[in-house]
């Protein structure tokens, strides 16, 4: 047998002042004429909390 790798990926949103802080520079951002392309994955990635995990079943 083969042992099998896995990826998690966990997704959570942060405490709310970090939230709040990630919208408004979005919103700033989004304002001052930034391309959203830009702007919003960018207040994601400080809104959420997002972890990658690599694990490997031992059989």
């Amino acid at each position: 047998m083969v042992p099998r790798t896995g990826v998690t990926v966990d997704i959570c949103p942060r405490e709310l002042p970090i939230a709040l802080i990630g919208a408004a520079g979005c919103v700033l951002a989004l304002w001052a004429t930034a391309p959203a392309e830009i702007a919003v994955p960018v207040a994601l990635l400080i809104v959420l909390d997002i972890r990658v995990r690599r694990w490997r079943r031992r059989t």
